[in-house]
């Protein structure tokens, strides 16, 4: 009966799914995908938001933060065991068969690799921390209890209306998009993939008798893998040996049967391409077929590496932690920092409530829906232009927002004596400074998330738009047919990084700009960050140009000298690589939110050293 409820859902979609032109499900696939991500987060925002209250009913949990020693002997035991973990999962990672060993590719390589790995622990180590201190935080029943108010105040509450809205729109795509059982199969699948791994098996052949001239018999090979998730088979044997995915005998065409000569004592690799057809005709693989062509019995071994049938799935997960680690990350700063979040919690809102917000917003999202319409004569590049123009509206925009409301939530306050008043309560300069940072750092994220999402949908959207226009190309190469869905969802997977590079970037501009408002009024500041953004990305290219090193060498030192002081901000420029299609690492993500991390810190310390002897009388 549960084997048949797919089916019968499935059926149930096709017979009431809305009849839309192909273009348009092929645009709102991806879009749904995302969607369904946002509903998954609200699930795991649950789940886990359940799992906190369960662990604040056991006896002495849920008291255990309100005691500062108990607290961090907690937090440090926890942290302990989680590190333990991550490193070994990290270990059995690196040393799993699909990764090989850095002595392989040469001794040079080792150092680098050490390297690496101290690195890699050092992430483990602070994971585990961060994890660690949550688990302990929110687990406080007192934290808990506040829950209904965070998600009524500040930002959470715009969030949550958005992730509502896309789980209603997760709901109603399931009568838009084509096969969307197929495509919650593969997302079902991704974890059970992942803790299996990738099946071997060791089957042995007989050889054909001694002094026999017959031809070696067919013997048949059991196996269990999808058809769908194969990507790559592995064979290796001590025998000659033939493999085929079809019986010897078959009259199907050899382009689409899987046929393999295995010599003895060699490894032969075959590779799934992903435009060609698939060798194997079952849904679900049971048999190999074989012939031993040694004089011994063989000793064979197969293994198969897997992927989910539709790995654009994996966006969804991605989507729905990214929503788990906002939400908890805004209720542990709450519950960890409360007089710290309260300042956030009022510059936040007292930003988000000023015209200019308002003016901002809808001046973003205008331009973003305008600039899929705008013809930019590229002979078939005009996505590329879409991608670079929608990020660099949205850095502007909230390096504006972050400029502005560092101005006037800071200078503005201190020159109005609204400072001394607040500090008058027992709030500290320490949490004044940092609230009015964090704050800052909410607000604007809220506008990044809002125009990221806008963005990814006008570009799941633009390869449709330029196809029917005629200039939409995939390698430089002109599209014959329709952009299959698959396009549209490796155009806007593309974009997602340069969206997070660059709210990364305004968080380092908001942190100096809220240093300058300690001492500097509103246009000193404005004018100051404009000229740190400007100096910021102009160094890299005088240090590097070779023309300037060798006529102006007084110009390189002074730029590297800006270099040295001010944040290198094009670190987090890569536009040109989004707009090109190039993939952008995750390494290099993680590097540039260290990077952002540690020069906002710098900035933050900065600004407490300048407020803390500033005379607010």
């Amino acid at each position: 009966m549960f084997s048949a409820s797919p089916i019968l859902l499935a059926d149930l979609f096709d017979r009431f799914r809305l009849q839309l032109p192909d273009p348009i499900v092929n645009w709102l696939t991806p879009v749904w995908i995302l969607c369904i991500g946002a509903t998954i987060g609200l699930i795991l925002t649950a789940a886990l938001w359940g799992i906190f209250w369960l662990l604040s009913r056991i006896p002495g949990v849920g008291t255990l933060a309100d005691d500062s020693t108990r607290r961090w002997t907690a937090i440090g035991i926890l942290t302990i065991a989680l590190f333990g973990v991550f490193a070994v999962l990290y270990t059995n990672a690196s040393n799993h068969p699909a990764n090989p060993p850095a002595a392989a590719a040469g001794a040079q390589a080792a150092p680098a690799q050490s390297l690496d790995n101290a690195w890699v622990y050092a992430g483990c180590l602070a994971a585990a921390l961060l994890t660690a201190a949550a688990i302990v935080i929110l687990s406080s029943r007192k934290a808990l209890a506040e829950t209904d108010i965070a998600l009524r105040e500040g930002v959470l509450w715009p969030l949550l209306i958005t992730a509502l809205v896309m789980a209603g729109c997760a709901v109603f795509g399931l009568f838009i998009v084509r096969k969307p059982m197929d495509l919650l199969d593969s997302l079902a699948r991704w974890p059970v993939i992942a803790i299996e791994g990738n099946p071997t098996w060791s089957p042995k052949l007989e050889a054909v008798p001694p002094g026999s001239f017959e031809e070696p018999a067919e013997q048949i090979i059991d196996v269990q893998f999808r058809r769908d998730e194969i990507r790559r088979l592995s064979v290796t044997s001590d025998q000659h040996v033939r493999l085929r995915s079809d019986q010897f005998n078959s009259t199907a065409d050899p382009a689409t049967t899987l046929a393999l000569d295995i010599p003895a004592g060699e490894t032969k690799i075959w590779r799934r391409e992903e435009a060609s057809a698939n060798p194997f005709r079952q849904t679900v693989v049971t048999k190999l077929y074989a012939k031993n062509l040694g004089n011994a019995p063989a000793t064979v071994r197969l293994t198969v590496m897997r992927r989910i049938a539709n790995p654009e799935m994996l966006l969804a997960p991605v989507m729905a932690v990214s929503m788990a680690i906002i939400f908890f990350a805004y209720l542990l700063q709450r519950a960890a920092f409360p007089k710290l979040a309260a300042v956030a919690l009022s510059t936040a809102k007292s930003d988000i409530a000023q015209p200019l917000y308002a003016i901002l917003m809808a001046g973003g999202i205008f331009g973003l829906i305008v600039f899929v319409f705008i013809p930019y004569n590229t002979f078939g590049d005009d996505i590329k232009q879409l991608k670079d123009s929608g990020l660099s509206l949205i850095l502007v925009l909230c390096v504006l927002q972050s400029v502005w409301a560092a101005s006037s939530s800071v200078a503005d306050e201190v020159e109005g004596k609204t400072a001394l008043t607040v500090l008058s309560k027992p709030v500290s300069r320490r949490d004044f400074i940092l609230g009015k940072f964090f704050g800052i750092g909410w607000s604007t994220g809220l506008m990044a998330i809002i125009f990221g999402l806008l963005l990814l949908v006008t570009v799941a959207y633009k390869p449709i738009y330029d196809y029917r226009e005629g200039g939409y190309e995939i390698n430089h190469q002109a599209m014959n047919n329709d952009p299959t869905w698959h396009d549209c969802h490796r155009e806007m997977v593309q974009t997602v990084p340069g969206i997070v590079l660059a709210y990364l970037e305004t968080l380092v501009i908001a942190a100096l700009s809220v240093a300058i408002s300690t001492r500097l009024p509103s246009i000193a500041n404005f004018l100051i960050s404009f000229a740190i953004y400007v100096l910021g990305h102009l160094t890299p290219l005088l240090v590097q140009s070779q023309v300037v090193a060798q006529q102006l060498p007084p110009v390189v030192f002074f730029g590297r000298l800006i270099a040295t002081v001010l944040p290198v901000l094009d670190h987090f420029n890569i536009q040109a690589s989004v707009a090109a299609g190039v993939p952008v690492p995750m390494q290099y993500l993680v590097w540039s939110l260290v990077y952002c991390g540690l020069y906002s810190a710098i900035a933050m310390l900065l600004a407490l050293t300048l407020f803390e002897d500033r005379d607010l009388a």
